[in-house]
């Protein structure tokens, strides 16, 4: 069976540009869906799928837990995911829990969105971030084995920094993270950073080759389990994400521009036969 990759736009970098507009160039640099941040979004889920459907995008649902305590963000999961499920997306991706919450705490909170997953045939994944209840592969692995439905967004970048390492010293937790994953962002880390600034310069190659290397791993299982699409949102970010030049402030690269280009690198490296 031949398995779809939909390659997705994140609004990041265009967050303040009207939604129209980021669509429209989205469509044109080549991309199939977006992928929306809705905690802070203008438009209804009405008003979003009719947009998308003008310029022929799927919508990838992103939402974040938030609030003051782990009642607040369990709240924010029924309120935000009730959004997200509106807008009809192909799969609802969400930075769950907190880092500082009990590990009782985020199962309950990740044990939700695999519930609300099963209720409408909607794929939900939890984003590996630091910060969050994903915030280590060591820590995730626990919820891994916790929740056997519980799905990713690899976003390994993260734990790289965590754990200050390419992570091939942790191959039987890395494998576990490979095969849960349903939903790709592909940034290139290292380990003293989750950002390198081109992943096209010769100096970086090492570091891509590696994030390629684990993305084609999860691109092979998700093939292998018969999965109708895997869905990837390159997702180079601005500022303070992006280096700047010291004194001006001045990013480096063009978060957009650095984002074509990693769809390119994909389109090259990972999805041809």
């Amino acid at each position: 069976m031949h398995m779809k990759i939909i390659l997705a736009k994140s609004k990041w970098e265009w967050w303040e540009q009207p939604t129209e507009q980021f669509l429209q160039q989205a469509q044109a640099d080549g991309f199939d869906a977006s992928e929306f941040y809705l905690n802070e979004a203008k438009e209804s889920p009405q008003q979003l799928i009719e947009l998308h459907q003008k310029y022929g995008l799927k919508i990838i649902a992103q939402f974040l837990t938030e609030g003051r305590d782990f009642k607040e963000h369990l709240e924010s999961v029924e309120r935000l995911a009730e959004k997200a499920v509106r807008c009809n997306p192909i799969l609802i991706n969400c930075h769950p829990g907190k880092d500082y919450f009990t590990f009782e705490e985020n199962v309950f909170l990740l044990k939700k969105m695999s519930a609300l997953s099963r209720e409408t045939n909607i794929p939900f994944t939890a984003e590996t971030h630091r910060g969050r209840a994903t915030y280590s592969l060591i820590e995730t692995v626990k919820y891994l084995d916790a929740i056997p439905d519980l799905y990713l967004t690899a976003d390994f970048s993260h734990w790289m920094v965590v754990h200050e390492s390419d992570l091939s010293n942790q191959p039987e937790n890395l494998g576990l993270a490979i095969s849960r994953s349903r939903h790709i962002h592909a940034r290139v880390g290292y380990e003293e950073g989750p950002q390198v600034p081109d992943p096209r310069a010769p100096e970086w190659k090492k570091q891509l080759d590696n994030h390629l290397s684990i993305w084609q791993k999860i691109i092979k299982n998700c093939k292998d389990r018969g999965m109708e699409y895997l869905t990837i949102t390159p997702e180079f970010g601005p500022l303070n994400y992006m280096h700047t030049m010291p004194f001006s402030n001045e990013p480096v690269k063009d978060a957009w521009e650095l984002n074509v280009a990693m769809k390119d690198i994909l389109t090259e490296k990972l999805f041809t036969g």
